[in-house]
């Protein structure tokens, strides 16, 4: 993944109040986390940027324990969902 399109995912991210919670030593897969906790769960969505595969993934509960996930191939798709 370019450094730009990396560059235009985090900003989408931080945008939508995400915040950078931890990238890995080589710098291809950062963890971002929702500021303020959903509303019934108590719990933070957090979203992966993978420059490896080119995505971005939102992960949230909605139930205890169910995990749910969505995988975004473009910026501008993620920028809707987030909308």
């Amino acid at each position: 993944m370019s450094m730009a399109r990396l560059q235009e995912f985090r900003s989408a991210a931080r945008e939508n109040g995400y915040d950078e919670v931890n990238e890995n030593a080589e710098g291809d897969i950062i963890w971002l986390r929702k500021a303020t906790p959903d509303i019934g769960t108590e719990t933070h969505k957090r979203l992966c940027i993978d420059s490896v595969t080119g995505s971005a993934t939102v992960f949230w509960q909605t139930i205890p324990t169910k995990i749910n996930s969505k995988t975004f191939r473009t910026v501008s798709s993620l920028k809707d969902w987030l909308a």
